[in-house]
């Protein structure tokens, strides 16, 4: 066989052995996991009420993300044929695909570990989909060393702020369902969940549709990550004086200014300028 040719083999194997796993053994961890997650929330409520905006908000988010990974899964069984031939719009593609049990899984493994505990089932989900992701820069030939480095750094860390940014959501909700005087906001403290939580949902939605812009070196996704990264400097920074309780806010900042470091520092490998010229 030609040196040539076994990227593409390898990366087409991981993309089929992903792509069943994500159709036929994740749907069975991810039920485990709510099954078990919500069996432990039903005793929790009984002395802690508050947690019972929980129930409906995992009720909800774990089937719909295990519907998404059902679906990426298809994808990755569809364009196997593609990525075999070495065609190049299937690494975008890929990408995309792959983000999706890893993110949804680190997610779904957050509250698990919080309320469960034991062996993380949902961090297997992530963990496989998380393989296919890194395969696709390890496996890419026509990018340099030091491009698969920035690459690689970059991509994992949208990925990041991607999970967390979206933990953050859940955590406004639960907080608003629960909250006392409803259906009004009873201070400053409960109208600014009303604008954080939905402002990181905006920015995972733009970090997800950044991801395949950028396998592109298409400087518009570097705008999206740079505007997700910021929207959220600038609504969890404000949430995290307000409610002091936890630091999920702050460490949410951080990460959004690390990855704003990331696309600057990398900026030259991830973006091709003379696409944006005329």
């Amino acid at each position: 066989m030609q040196k040539s040719k076994i990227p593409k083999l390898v990366k087409s194997i991981v993309a089929v052995a992903v792509g069943l796993f994500m159709l036929l053994v994740a749907p069975i961890l991810i039920q485990t996991s709510l099954e078990n997650l919500l069996t432990e929330m039903l005793i929790r409520v009984i002395t802690e009420p508050k947690f019972s905006s929980g129930i409906t908000l995992f009720s909800f988010f774990y089937p719909l993300w295990r519907a998404l990974i059902y679906v990426a899964g298809i994808v990755l069984l569809a364009i196997t044929p593609s990525i075999l031939k070495g065609e190049v719009w299937t690494r975008k593609v890929e990408l995309t695909a792959y983000a999706v049990p890893s993110v949804g899984g680190m997610f779904m493994f957050l509250p698990y570990i919080s309320f469960v505990g034991g062996i993380p089932i949902p961090m297997v989900v992530s963990f496989v989909g998380l393989l296919g992701y890194i395969s696709v820069f390890l496996f890419h030939r026509y990018d340099s060393t030091l491009e698969k480095i920035a690459n690689l750094i970059t991509f994992v860390f949208i990925g990041m702020m991607a999970t967390h940014a979206f933990v953050i959501g859940i955590g406004a909700q639960r907080m608003l369902l629960t909250r006392p005087g409803q259906p009004l906001f009873e201070g400053l403290e409960w109208w600014i969940l009303t604008m954080s939580g939905e402002i990181n949902w905006i920015a995972v939605l733009m970090l997800f549709a950044s991801i395949p812009l950028m396998a592109d070196r298409k400087k518009s996704g570097w705008w999206l990550a740079f505007v997700s990264a910021f929207s959220i400097i600038t609504i969890n920074i404000p949430t995290q004086i307000i409610r002091t309780k936890t630091p999920d806010y702050l460490i949410g900042a951080i990460l959004a200014a690390g990855l704003l470091a990331l696309i600057f520092i990398f900026k030259s490998r991830l973006v091709d300028e003379n696409q944006s010229r005329d």
